[in-house]
Formats: C-alpha cells, structure tokens, sequence
C-alpha cells in the first residue's frame, strides 16, 4: 500500500473536520472494500478517517414499528438482534448471508450503501423498504440514493449516521450467491406495507446496479403469490452479462428469487 495518516474520529462532527483537512482523505469503517482496494494499489487515500469508535453511529432501536439502525452497525449486529427481528426478520435473514464471518464482524450497513456494490445485499432492503438513508446533512430517500454502479447522491465529505424505515407486514430476502464471494448473482427483496403497498428491489443483475421491478411490484400487488411473480417476463436487456452468468440466465434467477421471497414472506 501506499503512504497514508491514519485519524481516529470521536464523533460524526470531527469525522468530517477531518476529512475536509485533505482533498484525498477517505472514511473507513468496517474496511471492507476500501483495504483490499488499497491492497491492490487501486486507490491511495492521503489520509483515513476511521469511523469505527463514533458512537452515534452505532446501534438498533425499535419504536413500534419503526426502525433506526445507526450506519456503524456490523452484518452480524444486525443478523443477531431480537428486537429487528420481532418486527423485520427479512433484513435479519439478509444480514446473516453477507460474505463470511470475518465480513459480518467488521463490514456495516452504512459501509455497504455507501459504497454501493451492484452486487451488495444491503442496497436491496433499503429500496425494498422504503427506507430513508440519514447522513450528516440531510435525509434521502433510498429511491434517490442509488444512483449507479458504486455511486450514490452522497456529496463529498457527507456521511451516513443511520437508516430509517417502518417495519413491513411481510418482507423476505432471497439471493443466489456467487459461490466464491457470496455476492449475489441475482437477490430479490420483496416487501408488503401495511398500507398494501407492494416494492421489489433486485440486486446483482441490474447493468445499472440495484433496481425496483415495476412489473413485479404491479403482479404481487394484485396477487400476493409465488405464482404471480413466476407469470412476470424479466427483460433481460438491462440487466448484467459477465463471466459469471448472462443476462438471460439473470433473468431467469430474478424471477426465481422473486418467488422464493414471496413463498418465504
């Protein structure tokens, strides 16, 4: 790796005092993508500003059915909490099935959407829940956050204190895993509002990155059932084509996925 300062922030106010001392200053938390990026000589950071010991942004709170969780909380904090999962079992689900043990212990939520990987599970919850993204200026909605592969309406220096969102009637998480990095080749985030409402958000297909599928959401609104999502066509001309999987075959998991969150839900 390249030459960097190493700053410790005591709160969310000094994190971004910090960060705005260096043009080339970037915020750590969890560490895991900017490390190994770092590793690979493909960023050089002038300065670091590590985020893990800001309390603010750590812990869950449930208020009827409304959640906060602060952006410094880990995979396995969310995975592991009985009062998220009382009110919101899918994003426990999800939390469980990111990456291995190493990843849940260290990675964060805030980490995870700040950096928006196409293929990341977190993105997902978030549009599927409607959820508001909190940051150390303002508020925004999931729907505008996600932006395209690996950006976000983040502005320079801003970052993500928490995420909000009220709790769905029925929501559940379903992700065919690349086998080597448990990203997801296709994930389908399904969730009913208590209002009715019905939102789908796929990730790890989109050519674009994370994505809300209207004709989804338009079929398990009119019919909550895995046989309404399998009668939904998947086009397959946004969506991604690599090594691992053509679009076609994306296509195809998308709906398969679709139904397994519905049957899981």
């Amino acid at each position: 790796m390249y030459a960097t300062n190493y700053h410790r922030a005591s709160s969310v106010a000094d994190a971004v005092k910090l960060q705005s001392s260096s043009d080339e200053a970037k915020y750590v938390s969890g560490g895991m993508t900017l490390i190994p990026t770092m590793k690979q000589r493909l960023a050089a950071p002038s300065d670091l500003v590590d985020l893990r010991h800001v309390a603010e942004l750590k812990g869950i709170s449930v208020s009827g059915n409304r959640v906060r969780i602060g952006a410094g909380t880990t995979h396995y904090e969310v995975s592991t909490s009985a009062e998220l999962k009382a009110v919101c079992p899918a994003i426990c689900h999800l939390a469980s099935h990111i990456g291995d043990p190493h990843v849940r212990h260290m990675g964060t939520i805030g980490g995870s959407i700040a950096n928006n990987d196409p293929a990341a599970d977190y993105p997902s919850a978030m549009l599927g829940l409607g959820a508001t993204i909190v940051t150390s200026q303002r508020e925004i909605p999931a729907d505008a956050f996600f932006t395209g592969l690996f950006e976000t309406a983040l502005e320079d220096g801003e970052i993500v204190v928490a995420v909000t969102f009220d709790a769905p009637a029925k929501a559940a998480y379903s992700k065919f895993p690349n086998p080597a990095s448990r990203y997801a080749m296709a994930g389908v985030f399904v969730a009913k509002g208590v209002d009715g409402g019905v939102r789908v958000a796929v990730t790890g297909a989109g050519s674009n990155g994370v994505f809300r599928h209207a004709g989804l959401e338009k079929a398990l609104a009119a019919d909550w059932s895995a046989n309404a999502a399998s009668a939904v066509a998947v086009d397959a001309s946004d969506l991604l084509s690599d090594i691992h999987g053509s679009a076609e075959y994306r296509a195809n998991l998308v709906k398969v996925m679709a139904k397994r969150a519905v049957a899981a839900a």
